[in-house]
């Protein structure tokens, strides 16, 4: 038979690494979101809230582009993910987006495919950077 212990401490270092992905993620000092392949919100660390205004809990599960992105750039920026969503990845693409309280937050995204262990595309990672001061600036 096989050696149980080898595949439970196998097991046990990925959920581990999982785990310190997941608090890498909570704790960045950027943006980050994650979509589905229907375009739903499944990711969205504290910064990102912090950004926006709007909750983790109040954007899981919505539809990113048309629930939180403006009319006007809904096209491109669903364009940008739709495009990671095919495997083909974008760098400094940049957007307004505009907090709860309606203020405008110039952002430069970078959108990676994500993938299953099989490779399988199961969605989009979003990494951004608020660039309002520098625009200012």
């Amino acid at each position: 038979g096989q050696d149980i212990t080898a595949i439970n401490d196998s097991q046990a270092e990925l959920s581990r690494l999982a785990n310190d992905l997941q608090l890498v993620i909570e704790a960045a000092n950027a943006p980050i979101f994650g979509i589905d392949t229907n375009g739903t919100v499944n990711e969205w660390n504290r910064k990102a809230a912090a950004i926006t205004g709007f909750s983790r809990e109040e954007v899981m599960g919505k539809d990113l582009v048309r629930r939180f992105i403006t009319p006007e750039y809904q096209d491109s920026v669903g364009e940008v993910l739709h495009k990671a969503l095919q495997g083909e990845e974008t760098a400094n693409f940049e957007f307004p987006l505009y907090t709860k309280d309606g203020e405008r937050v110039e952002v430069l995204l970078n959108a990676t495919t994500r993938r299953s262990a099989t490779g399988a595309i199961v969605g989009v990672v979003g990494v951004g950077q608020n660039i309002t001061e520098l625009k200012r600036g």
